[in-house]
Formats: structure tokens, sequence, C-alpha cells
């Protein structure tokens, strides 16, 4: 006994000078993080498919390639190299061919798992998005914006599009409401589903006509899939006359075969969110996600299935009570497999269709997609948590359990090796009405718990979303320079039941700044931290509780808003999707007292915080002009504040301009909490002034900023 705790002993003292000797982590180390990605397994279950993305900071490059390896993990490889990079990989039915789209023309590529030089298989002037194979390997179908009136017109969709781009009139018209989406005006064009014919080529438009047909959304599952016969498509389309104010999405059966054969909606009974369509290997059902309240995009998603032969549909999931996110059928078509939300996981699950009894099968972290063999008795996956990037891992199911982990790829073992990747803690604190709130906790980088951090608050956006033991940058990039930071899932999150998630609705400014407040107690009391220097951040929903903040407290040393909304009125005259405040804010600004009862802008008087402002001229979603008000208030209160706009940026800038959001945020909390700050000051990289594109090297700068060194913790 004493030999083996003298062992014990040596380990952890090795340990822990393994992990002093790694540095801390900085915002260039993020960029040579590689996200791995899409993965899917060959019809055989013998080989893998999946991205790999790396970015180039100085270059401002982000590209992303397919590779492959063998199902153990073994003979792992890059099998594309073009410049813009690809995405969307697939194998054939088959297994003897890879479709891929091209990044730089998004055209439809064919490459054959021997080896060789891709082919194109289609190529349109409006792009090709999300392939999907036809089981039996003869069609494949695809996405595309066009114009109605071209259809799969290619020439006439290039002829309008070129000469309203190349003309010297830069105009929008609209006609109805949704005239623009997300971070996009759409301009007369919808979403269209095609299919292709792999033997020659030949495109058709299947959904044709004035309707987005699949609907548009942010990631998730395909919106379309193909009988098992081929005979038959199944696509999303909503049909409401005023789609802004309608989440009513609907499947709809196109016969391949018969072309003069009118679309079937199969869900018109439901008025409410239908989508995400997948039939089983058998052919008998058509398993889909469903909401029951219409209008109400953050209702429960729940499992449904469609029976083809009786016409009936039948809710699996109600007493589960966590979003079902994506599926997969069994190989018997008697399960179904899905992920879906909780607790800062999301575990995939088993639910029987007979008895639907549901079992948790797999839980580690955050899974980012799987797929199981075709008998059952393995299931491969990525896996991400606050302390790993994300790798693929394989598991062995025996008596639908999961086994212990392999993990199959090492795409970031070097840098692992080389810089401290943070992991995160999790505690639970009594909110507003004494219901429990998690929080993730990070620590900073050579932590001693003799010592007090400055600490920095983020609020979650959505406000219907959850934290997820995710690796991500602000999860890093802020520990790395001497902060704790804390991410609390208050009321209205995800993953805590639906109950807890439609406590924000008509509530906005009320249980959840409770819980912020809460939290914030709880963990100025922590010894570590110092409760004199506490910042909070937050994006979308999350900026607006920083505005809200603003207002209401002054227990924060510095804010900082992004993306965030300001004036409820005017935000919901000018935001797209318009059933989210009507559901949220119970109404319009002209019927509902909630917009000016939960509106920031009321509460300007009271502003003192500091506090940096973010926000994306192509931001549709909380539209730039909010921050642009909440900005001009700061400043007329003569509350030290700063403001930058993103020229090109919607409400998700991309991977190159959120190297700017970390160099601000690090600059604006060491300036008021005192912690570590950027290698670079704002001024510099916004001017483009840090590092030179041709050659990837720093620009010498006359001196190096007082900010790039790491603070040291208060005694």
């Amino acid at each position: 006994m004493k030999r083996i705790g003298l062992l014990f002993t040596i380990f952890v003292v090795a340990l822990g000078s393994a992990q002093a000797q790694k540095r801390a982590f900085t915002i260039e180390d993020l960029y040579r993080v590689k996200a791995v990605s899409d993965l899917s397994l060959s019809p055989d279950g013998k080989k893998a498919l999946f991205l790999v993305a790396a970015s180039d900071l100085p270059r401002a490059k982000r590209v992303t390639h397919v590779w492959t390896m063998d199902i153990d993990g073994s003979n792992a490889r890059e099998l594309t190299h073009g410049e813009k990079g690809e995405n969307s990989p697939r194998f054939s039915p088959d297994g003897k061919w890879i479709s891929f789209i091209n990044a730089a023309d998004s055209s439809l590529n064919l490459m054959s798992t021997g080896g060789g030089e891709p082919r194109k298989l289609a190529n349109l002037s409006t792009g090709i998005a999300d392939p999907l194979w036809s089981p039996d390997g003869k069609l494949i179908a695809f996405a595309s914006d066009v114009y109605p009136e071209c259809g799969g017109d290619d020439a006439c969709n290039k002829k309008i599009s070129e000469r309203w781009e190349k003309g010297p009139l830069k105009a929008h018209m609209a006609d109805g409401l949704f005239y623009r989406h997300w971070n996009a005006w759409k301009d007369g064009t919808r979403t269209h589903t095609f299919v292709v014919t792999v033997a020659s080529g030949e495109i058709r438009d299947v959904t044709p006509g004035d309707f987005d047909a699949p609907s548009f959304q942010l990631g998730g599952p395909l919106q379309y899939d193909f009988s098992p016969d081929g005979s038959e498509l199944v696509v999303v389309s909503n049909h409401d006359k005023v789609g802004a104010t309608s989440t009513n999405n609907d499947l709809w059966l196109i016969s391949l075969r018969d072309k003069d054969s009118e679309p079937r909606n199969i869900t018109a009974a439901n008025r409410a969110y239908d989508g995400s369509p997948k039939y089983s290997p058998d052919g008998k059902y058509i398993a889909y996600r469903t909401q029951k309240q219409p209008g109400y995009e953050s209702d429960l998603f729940r499992l449904g299935v469609y029976d083809r032969g009786a016409r009936t549909s039948t809710v699996l999931t109600e007493s589960f009570r966590n979003w079902i996110d994506d599926f997969e059928w069994a190989p018997d078509s008697r399960a179904i497999y899905f992920g879906a939300q909780g607790e800062g996981h999301n575990p995939i699950y088993k639910i029987d269709l007979a008895g639907k009894a549901i079992t948790q099968v797999v839980s580690d972290k955050t899974i980012d997609g799987y797929a199981f063999t075709h008998d059952g008795k393995r299931v491969v996956y990525i896996k991400r948590s606050v302390g790993e990037p994300s790798e693929i891992y394989s598991a062995t199911i025996t008596a639908d359990k999961a086994g212990a982990p392999t993990r199959l790829t090492h795409v970031n073992d070097a840098l692992a090796a080389e810089v401290d990747i943070r992991p995160a803690e999790s505690i639970w604190v009594e909110g507003a009405g004494g219901a429990k709130i998690q929080v993730f906790i990070v620590k900073p980088h050579d932590f001693d718990p003799s010592k007090k951090y400055p600490l920095i608050l983020n609020v979650h956006g959505g406000p219907q979303s959850q934290w997820e033991d995710a690796f991500r940058g602000d999860w890093q990039v802020y520990p790395g320079a001497g902060y704790v930071v804390a991410f609390p899932n208050p009321h209205g999150s995800t993953g805590y039941g639906q109950d807890f998630t439609a406590e924000i609705s008509g509530d906005y400014g009320g249980k959840v700044y409770e819980d912020v407040m809460k939290v914030t107690d709880s963990l100025e009391k922590l010894p570590y931290v110092d409760r004199n220097h506490i910042g909070a951040m937050g994006w979308s929903y999350g900026g607006y509780m920083m505005m809200w903040l603003e207002g209401h407290t002054d227990r924060f040393k510095a804010i900082a808003s992004m993306m965030g909304i300001f004036d409820l009125k005017s935000f919901y005259g000018a935001t797209e999707e318009l059933w989210f405040p009507e559901w949220d804010l119970k109404g319009q600004p002209w019927d509902s007292a909630l917009y000016e009862k939960w509106s920031p802008s009321n509460s300007v008087k009271n502003f003192k915080t500091p506090c940096l402002v973010i926000t994306g001229e192509r931001d549709y979603r909380s539209p730039y002009t909010q921050s642009l008000q909440f900005y001009t208030a700061l400043q007329k209160m003569n509350v030290p504040s700063r403001l930058i706009v993103y020229s090109n940026a919607g409400h998700w800038p991309s991977s190159y301009e959120m190297a700017l959001y970390y160099t601000a945020h690090l600059e604006w909390f060491q300036k008021y909490l005192g912690g570590g700050g950027p290698p670079w000051t704002t001024e510099q990289f916004l001017r483009n002034a840090v590092f030179d594109p041709e050659t990837g090297k720093r620009i010498t700068q006359s001196a190096e900023p007082a900010s790039s060194k790491m603070a040291k913790p208060r005694q």
C-alpha cells in the first residue's frame, strides 16, 4: 500500500509539473485549433468520412478539407486539397463514390473511394448545398437559392443575378414581410430542392414555386429525405401567407416518378413546426421533429412518426421534456436514436417504437455528430468539452449501453501538449424562485487558490439555449489572460425541462436578471474571486441583458454587449422573424405593454458602468441600429464606452472577424478589471496593422503594447 501511495504521489507531482510547463492560451492559439465535423460512415461500416477545418490567422483564411480513416482510427488521411476547401462529404450507397461540395464554385463533385481525380457532377451559378444520395444511388438531392420565375433554368438565374449585381443601381424592393433574413436580402429568391441524375448529370427542380422548400434553418438535420425505394422525396416547407409570423413548417411528399402529381402535405393538421424528416429503412414510417404551439419557435421539440400506410402521426416523446435534436433510425426500423440537451451535455438516447421506452445510450460531454454502424454494435461520434477541442471517438454498444470510448483522431494533440487548455467545473446556485441554476466556471492559467483573480460573467444568447460543456474561444482566451470566467444557464435555458425554458417568455428582464444577480452573489464569495473586479458580457439576448444590467445595477466594473437589443418597440419594426417577439413579448408593440416594460431604453438615466458595444451592419436578427441607439445613450450620459461596428458581419461574425472581438474584450476588461490584455491593440487589429497577409508575419510595431502582458493575480 505504501508503494502504491508513493507511486500515486509521484504521478500527481509529475502531472502538475507537466501542466505548469504549458504556457497560457492566447488568441493566436485559438486559431491553431482544428475543428472536426460532418462525420459519416461507409455503408459497410469500415471507413469514416469527416471534415477538418484549419485557420491561417495572419492571412484571414479558414479552409475545410475532407478526411477519411478506417473505423479503428488507422490510415487517416486528407482526401481533398482545394485552395478554397470542400464540405458535405458523403459515401454513395454502394460505397464506391464520395460526393462533396467544392467551396471554390459551390459545385457538386464525385471522386472514387479508390482514389483518382474528382469530377464535377453539377454546377449552378446559384450554388449547391446539402447534398443527399438516394438509397439506390441514382440521384442526389441538393438545395439552391433561385428566382422562382427561373426555377431550374440556370441561364435565366444567372442573367438576372449578373444584371442586378453589375448594374449601376443598387436597391432592394419588397411587397411583403420576410424581405430579408438572418444576414441577407431575399431580393425575390427562394430556396428550392433539386435532384441530379448521377449517370447523366441532368438537374431538375422538384419544388418549383414561390415558397422556400426547404425552409431556412441555421444548422441542424437536413430538411428533406428520399424514400427507401427512391420514388418519393419529403421536403419541409412553410406555405402560410405571412411567413414572418408563422412557424408552421410542414412535411410535403413529392413524387419523383410522376412529374405532374401535386405535392401532398402530410402534417397539415398541426399548425406548429414539423421538420427534419427521415424515412425508416423499411419504408413504413417517416420520423420527424415536431412542436405543438403555433408561433412559438422554442416550444418543446418532440419526436413524431408518420405511418405511411395508415396516414396518421404519433408523438413518441411527449414525456421527455428536453428538446430533441438530431436523430437516426435503427437498422431494423424498430427504434430511433436521438440526441437531446440536458444540463450542459447532449447525450444520445434510444427509443423503442412499440413501447416508447427511452434508454440513454451514450453520454460524453458535448457530442456534435454521431453515426451507428449498420449492425448497431458500434457508435462513432465527435466529442468536445471545455478543455478538449473536437475529436472523433468510438464505443461498442452492449445491451443499449456504450462502453468506454476510444479516441480515433488526434488533430489537436500538438497544441494540447504545448498550451494549457483549461477544463470547466460546474456548480449549482439558487436562483429566482428557488430554482437551481447551473454555472460553469473556468479558472485561469497557473491557477493558485490562495490568490484572487478578476471575474467575467458571460450570459448566453438565444435566449432559449444552453451553455454546454464544449470547447469555445471565450472559455479559453480569457482564462489564458488571467481571468476566472463563469457561464450560467439562467431561466429560459434549454436542457432543464421545458417548463424552465418557457419561463423567460413574457419575463425578459425578470427572473434572468435575478438569476444573474444571485449567481454573482455566489461567485464573489469564492475565495479566489476578486469581488471588486467583476465584469459581465453577453451576445444577442446576452447583449440585451447587458443593456438591462446597465440601467439596473452598478455592481459590475465593466460590461460588454454584443448584438444586443436596446429598444424593443423599434426592434420589432426592424427584425425579420416576427414570431419571436410576438411570442416572447406577447403580441405587437401596439397591443402589448411588455415592449415598454422590458426595454433597456427606459432606464438610460441610470447608466453608469463602462461599456463596450459591438455589432454588425448585416445583422438582420438584432439590427445594428439597436446597438447604435444604446451607444448614443451611453455617450450622452457620459459613460465611458466604445463602439465597434463590423461592416460585413451579421449576427455571427466570421472566424477571422472574431479575432477583433477577443482583442476588444481583452483590452476593455484589462482597463477596468485589471486582468491581462491582448497581444496587440484593438486599433491595430481593426486597421489591419497586425499581420502582413503576404508573408504571414507580424508587422513590427514601434513598441509592444503593455496590454500584451498577462496580469498577475492579487495576493
